[in-house]
């Protein structure tokens, strides 16, 4: 039930942004088990002035090509799948891509069961 964002500068190509959807994907199949016909996101590019980050924050270098996955999801995901998440879709998207992991931020979000709907006004797992 993940609900992805990822945000990049303007200006990246049809094939990149599929490469950032499909690995983005591929990670969260591989880290926290996700099925994988569970897949919601949205890509939003920016422009320069509207993309505001440091570029040295904690020491990691990052680029203009930086790019922020926010993932929304349950709670009950343990500290090291997160980690484990964290580090398979840097993996993956340093493959394709091509994203250094420097220009890789990621946020998770966790809410609770209830807050979700996925149609029909209904709270499908309400009562789960």
């Amino acid at each position: 039930m993940p609900l992805v964002r990822i945000s990049l500068r303007h200006g990246t190509s049809t094939e990149y942004r599929k490469a950032l959807s499909d690995g983005v994907h591929r990670a969260m199949i591989e880290a926290i088990a996700i099925p994988p016909d569970d897949r919601f996101q949205v890509i939003t590019e920016y422009l320069p002035e509207e993309l505001i980050y440091d570029p040295q924050y904690l020491g990691v270098h990052r680029s203009d090509h930086v790019v922020f996955v926010q993932i929304t999801m349950s709670f009950g995901r343990k500290p090291q799948q997160k980690r484990r998440l964290f580090k398979r879709m840097a993996e993956i998207l340093a493959q394709a891509p091509g994203l250094p992991p420097q220009d890789l931020f990621i946020n998770l979000v966790e809410t609770s069961w209830e807050n979700w709907s996925f149609g029909n006004g209904e709270a499908q797992y309400m009562d789960s």
